[in-house]
């Protein structure tokens, strides 16, 4: 039975656990991995960063990839995970509507937010499926550190 991760919400587990998100449009799936000890993580963010939102309070900080991705940190630290040995791979951050804005365009916010964030806490990002104007739904296999995504009208790619 896989782990179920929704929007705006994060979880890890251990191998053999597989965590999925479901929808993710402009949203991003950040699949985290330490292969050493086979722990995996999935946060499934929103928004770019808290700092630029009105509405930010504790209560609602796995929805920002800032806050949620340092939570995701922190959350497989508890389980045996170093962050020195994670990678990271990452799906969605579509372009969901058609729109020349910056402010329209959320996915391609939130990639770059991700990347940022990424490489400011020395995680390296092994794979993506991002932009593009479809949603995506992602598995995330900790046997392996394997992430599957399956799109409709695409053909599944495991990365």
């Amino acid at each position: 039975m896989p782990i179920t991760v929704g929007i705006a919400d994060l979880k890890a587990g251990k191998a053999p656990d597989v965590i999925v998100t479901y929808a993710l449009g402009s949203c991003v799936g950040i699949c985290l991995y330490d292969a050493s000890t086979k722990v995996g993580g999935l946060a499934h963010i929103m928004l770019p960063l808290s700092t630029e939102a009105a509405a930010y309070t504790a209560d609602n900080k796995y929805r920002y990839a800032d806050t949620g991705i340092a939570e995701l940190i922190t959350l497989m630290e508890r389980k045996g995970a170093s962050k020195t040995r994670m990678t990271a791979k990452i799906a969605g951050g579509a372009q969901m509507f058609s729109s020349n804005s910056a402010v329209f365009n959320i996915g391609e916010r939130n990639v770059i937010a991700v990347r940022q964030i990424l490489a400011k806490n020395g995680i390296r990002i092994a794979a993506q499926a991002v932009g593009s104007n479809y949603g995506r739904t992602v598995f995330f296999h900790t046997d392996k550190g394997t992430m599957e995504v399956r799109a409709a009208t695409k053909p599944t790619q495991m990365m």
